[in-house]
């Protein structure tokens, strides 16, 4: 059997969770609002090849709302944006992301795990198909539980912007 890997393309807001080169399952994203890039602080999404460094909220309860990478104890609802309105909302499930070549994402401040650079949920009137994160990859949660469940830590994920 083909190992699973996930390919990443910032110009069609789209995830394709891949065997060898046959596409499994198709999803819309939502990478940065600044586009693609891998400095320190750039708020970019970092292109090249990285692996799922760690698996965060196996089991939670959809909609979990995470903050640094530890369940709050909250469950996003409709209201908490406006109680809330500087959060980066991270939700349901991270797929944390760590870099594989040194120099582009990888070490000094390219370092995309050093970045916090994740897949992860988000609220669901976030808008799909428009950049519009700070860095990480945004999924519907219904979908990032679906992929979380189907790779294990250690999946290829290549980001090509």
């Amino acid at each position: 059997m083909t190992q699973l890997w996930i390919k990443v393309s910032i110009p069609k807001q789209r995830l394709d969770l891949m065997e060898g080169e046959r596409v499994v399952r198709s999803y819309s994203v939502s990478t940065a609002k600044n586009g693609a890039g891998e400095i320190n602080g750039s708020e970019c999404t970092p292109r090249g090849v990285h692996v799922i460094r760690a698996k965060i909220g196996a089991g939670a309860p959809a909609n979990t709302v995470f903050v640094r990478r530890r369940p709050t104890g909250e469950v996003f609802e409709p209201g908490y944006r406006e109680k809330f309105p500087n959060r980066d909302w991270i939700l349901t499930r991270i797929l944390w992301l760590s870099g594989k070549e040194p120099g582009k994402n990888r070490f000094g401040n390219v370092d995309t795990m050093r970045r916090y650079i994740y897949i992860h949920g988000c609220p669901d009137e976030d808008a799909m198909g428009i950049p519009s994160s700070h860095g990480c990859v945004k999924m519907r949660n219904a979908e990032v539980i679906d992929l979380f469940e189907r790779v294990p830590s250690g999946t290829r994920v290549v980001i090509e912007g």
